[in-house]
């Protein structure tokens, strides 16, 4: 009997023994291989997210000379500030390169536009020239080196050019844009609400025909 006692005691032993091995040797290494292999998950994928985010800076890398020279037209295109002068020169450069006269030029104060993000500077032209040199005119206004757009157009006969050929005094207006937002002529770019107007005033200019 007693001999059995003593398997008994020496199995429970070994079973013990086993027990806190198991406790404290293999589950922690088992937890240990666990927890490396969502590391090594982890890793993997964070090196998948740098290798694509290695690939896009190399693209756009690729592309800033093109993307500054897009801005550089934007920026030629709708410039930061309104420039009243500049719109009242191209405008009659525009008329000169047409052929025809203009009667008058008035710019209006530049408006903000929050369906486009931004100011507006309307232009009332009136000219005086043949049709086809008011058309070749609106070609012109359409082709600026500045963003514009011939808005209405009215046409009313007013003689005849020493050509033979009738002529016409044509009434549009034409929009131009910048992209100060404070829609002001000459006004610092940026700052405002974008609703209020700041100092400028009408401007008519009048060209001898």
């Amino acid at each position: 009997m007693a001999s059995w006692r003593g398997r008994i005691l020496v199995g429970a032993g070994i079973v013990g023994v086993i027990v806190l091995l198991l406790l404290f040797l293999v589950f922690p290494k088992l937890h240990e291989v666990a927890q490396a292999k969502d590391d090594l998950a982890a890793a993997q994928s964070q090196q998948v997210v740098l290798e694509a985010q290695e690939k896009a800076l190399e693209v756009a890398k690729s592309q800033a000379p093109q993307a500054r020279s897009t801005i550089a037209m934007v920026n030629n295109k709708i410039p930061e500030v309104a420039d009243e002068p500049g719109i009242i020169n191209l405008l009659n450069n525009a008329a000169i390169s047409a052929g025809i006269d203009i009667v008058s030029l008035s710019p209006a104060t530049p408006a903000f536009d929050p369906a486009l993000g931004l100011s507006t500077i309307t232009v009332a032209v009136s000219v005086t020239g043949t049709y086809f040199e008011i058309a070749n005119y609106l070609y012109e206004i359409e082709t600026l080196p500045r963003a514009a757009k011939a808005m209405s157009l009215s046409l009313a006969p007013s003689g005849t050019a020493t050509s033979g050929s009738p002529t016409l005094t044509a009434t549009l207006t034409v929009n131009l844009y910048t992209s100060d937002t404070s829609a002001g002529p000459l006004s610092a770019p940026g700052p405002t609400t974008g609703a209020t107007s700041t100092g400028s005033t009408s401007t008519s200019t009048s060209v001898g025909g």
